[in-house]
């Protein structure tokens, strides 16, 4: 199963230009040689089930926050107690345990047919914040944990220099922060890039990143060559502090300080102005929406579709995993109009076909991912179209009816990393459920 056949064949694949059948994809070394329609399987073509896609890009994840699934619910509580009961497994999590718990989470994406994420790393340093002898250890565990799973990580390392606007870290935090921005620079310099790792940046948000030291973050980014993400007007309380500190929103306030533009993504932007969502569009600012997490945590509706018209690339994450569903993540950025605005197919199925895949690649460094062509990594995810949910759907509109339990087969650079729904690495619910354990053991001191 862990074999790479030079070529696959599926009666129905996502092109560029639309859906396609009798689809033969040929692998070269990665990535993909060639791709002809029209043609008959033949005995040596691996034949995926039903419909295959290009592979999803998960734009935003904290692989830690896994362990808080099914935790933050009690007395119901706001993104602000539901950030206690994170703090509160932040201060204990080793290099060991969140090697395993990042793998097991790696492991769930990929179950989902995602073959590449972008992950929004702030976990640095030990408890108080002393670095490790290696200040990267908790980087390089999450190197080995999505190579041992088998996808490409955007590591977007994380500049976390206060706990709030005027107030200095403390507290867990301290694991997050670096002294300052040329400190936190020095650190991402020494990351090396290989086949599993991309190098990427990241401002945590106007609340964690001074204003004096965001244009420092954001120009050595750009320096390095590198993608660069923040968190952006999530709750409302950072727009108020945002506000009162600086007189302006966090969105104009990135915007002053040089950080927006096309290799920039911004994540969630749910309360913004029209003068936010004009600013965004205009700078070719990416968007990447989180709305099972933008639910979960009581955040709001962005207004995704604004941001599309105005000119932003749009992504899909899956943010603080309350659910590892990327092709529902994608189909919930169209729920979402549907609700705002009352009224259906504000985004048509291809349009959240791009953001489930090419749009995520994109926001993550890699403009040639996310596609079923020449030149592409060869990333295939097929959709079973006989379960429950699909069965009987238009195929052309299977993104707005499936879910990860319907993804069968995911190739991943030409290999096969799941194979009827089962991962290489085994069963990922008992890996995520030793896990898991063993991180709450830690925290709570059990």
């Amino acid at each position: 199963m862990t074999g790479s056949p030079s070529a696959f064949w599926a009666a129905a694949a996502w092109l560029p230009d639309g859906l396609a059948h009798d689809v033969r994809v040929t692998v070269d070394a990665g990535r993909i040689a060639a791709v002809t329609t029209g043609v008959t399987a033949d005995a040596l073509d691996h034949r995926l089930p039903g419909v295959v896609l290009p592979g999803f890009a998960n734009a935003h994840s904290h692989a830690f926050h896994r362990a808080l699934r099914g935790r933050t619910h009690g007395d119901g509580g706001t993104f602000w107690t539901w950030r206690e009961r994170m703090y509160a497994l932040a201060a204990t999590l080793t290099p060991d345990t969140y090697l395993d718990l990042a793998r097991a989470t790696f492991a769930e994406m990929v179950l989902a047919g995602v073959t590449a994420v972008g992950e929004f790393h702030y976990l640095h340093h030990a408890p108080g914040g002393t670095p490790y002898d290696d200040p990267n250890t908790m980087a390089e565990a999450l190197r080995t944990a999505a190579h041992d799973a088998g996808l490409r990580l955007t590591l977007l390392d994380t500049a976390y220099l206060a706990g709030g606007i005027g107030r200095p870290l403390d507290g867990p935090a301290l694991r997050f922060g670096d002294a300052d921005a040329d400190a936190w620079a020095t650190r991402v310099d020494a990351l090396r890039p290989d086949a599993t790792l991309t190098v990427g940046a990241a401002i945590h948000s106007v609340r964690a990143v001074p204003r004096d030291a965001l244009a420092a973050v954001a120009a050595h980014a750009r320096t390095a060559g590198l993608p660069l993400h923040v968190h952006l007007s999530e709750q409302r309380a950072e727009n108020d502090d945002c506000l009162a500190a600086y007189g302006t929103t966090p969105t104009r306030t990135l915007a002053d300080a040089g950080v927006l533009g096309p290799t920039t993504t911004a994540v969630h932007a749910v309360h913004l102005t029209p003068d936010d969502v004009a600013i965004l569009g205009s700078s070719s600012t990416g968007v990447c929406l989180c709305p099972s997490t933008e639910r979960d945590l009581g955040d709001g509706l962005a207004p995704g579709a604004d941001l599309r018209a105005a000119g932003s690339r749009l992504s899909v994450g899956s943010d603080q995993h309350v659910r590892t569903d990327l092709l529902a993540e994608a189909r919930d950025v169209e729920m979402h109009e549907r609700v705002a605005r009352e009224r259906r197919g504000v985004l048509d199925p291809a349009a959240l076909v791009d953001l489930l895949t090419s749009g995520g690649h994109a926001a993550l460094g890699d403009p040639t991912g996310g596609r079923l062509a020449v030149g592409a990594p060869a990333d295939l995810v097929a959709v079973r179209t006989d379960t429950p949910r699909t069965a009987g759907a238009d195929a052309a509109q299977l993104v707005l009816v499936a879910g990860s339990v319907d993804v069968d087969t995911v190739v991943v650079g030409g290999t096969v990393r799941v194979s009827g729904g089962q991962h290489v690495l085994g069963d990922v619910g008992t890996l995520l459920t030793r896990a898991v354990a063993a991180a709450w053991h830690e925290a709570e001191g059990a």
